[in-house]
């Protein structure tokens, strides 16, 4: 079943291998590797279309490194991530 917002937007759409998500304003949420969970790199993005974080999943869990930016591209936060919970360095 395909769902949309109520503007017709479509929020997913999944192609070779690989899920979109998208904001009710059409531009894209999120993408990365999927074969029924996510796994491998991932982008998330703000509204507005910047780069929000790029993150590393394993059967729907986070893993590996995980960085956050700010609103003019610079490195918010940076964080290690095992079996799904943050580690600290």
């Amino acid at each position: 079943m395909v769902e949309a917002y109520k503007n017709g937007q479509l929020k997913e759409v999944t192609e070779n291998g690989v899920r979109t998500y998208y904001f009710e304003n059409g531009m894209v949420k999120a993408h990365g590797p999927f074969d029924g969970k996510m796994h491998g790199e991932w982008s998330f993005y703000r509204k507005t279309g910047e780069l929000w974080q790029v993150g590393q999943f394993e059967g729907d869990i986070k893993k590996g490194s995980w960085i956050r930016y700010d609103r003019n591209g610079e490195i918010e936060k940076a964080v290690e991530f095992k079996n799904g919970k943050e580690i600290r360095l």
